[in-house]
C-alpha cells in the first residue's frame, strides 16, 4: 500500500532538513571556519549582522516548517507549496554548490535530489486529492 502523498512530502522535508543540518556542522570543520565565524564573516553573505541572521533563519526555517504544513494545509495549498518551495530550495542549493568541498557537493547533489522529488510528487499529486 503506497502511502499518502502528504506524509511523503513531509519524510522527504525531514531529509532534507538533516542534510541542511550535517552540511553546516561538517562545515564548521573547513579550514578557517571558525576563524570566519569569530572576524563576524557569514561566507559570501558577507558581515554577520541582525538582517543577514534573520534572513537565513526565516530561510532555513522554511524546510522545517514545510515538514509541518505538508502534513496540515488542505491539498491544494500544500501542493503548491511545495512546488514553490521545492524549486527554490532545488535553486539555491545549486547556486552554492560551484568550488565547494566534496562533503558539500556529496550533500548538495542529495539534497537537490530530494527538493526535485518533492517538486514531481506535489506536481504529480492527483487532483482527485487536491
Amino acid at each position: 500500500m503506497p502511502l499518502p502523498r502528504p506524509l511523503l512530502l513531509s519524510m522527504l522535508w525531514v531529509s532534507v532538513t538533516l542534510c541542511y543540518l550535517y552540511g553546516d556542522y561538517f562545515g564548521l570543520y573547513v579550514p578557517g571556519k571558525i576563524q570566519q565565524l569569530l572576524d563576524g564573516r557569514m561566507g559570501p553573505l558577507g558581515a554577520v549582522t541582525q538582517q543577514v541572521l534573520l534572513g537565513t533563519a526565516t530561510m532555513m526555517a522554511m524546510p522545517s516548517l514545510m515538514v509541518v504544513l505538508s502534513l496540515v494545509l488542505a491539498p491544494r495549498v500544500s501542493r503548491w507549496l511545495n512546488i514553490v518551495a521545492g524549486v527554490l530550495f532545488t535553486a539555491s542549493m545549486l547556486l552554492t554548490m560551484p568550488g565547494a568541498w566534496r562533503f558539500y557537493l556529496l550533500l548538495g547533489v542529495i539534497e537537490v535530489a530530494l527538493t526535485v522529488s518533492i517538486v514531481w510528487m506535489a506536481w504529480t499529486w492527483p487532483r482527485r486529492a487536491a
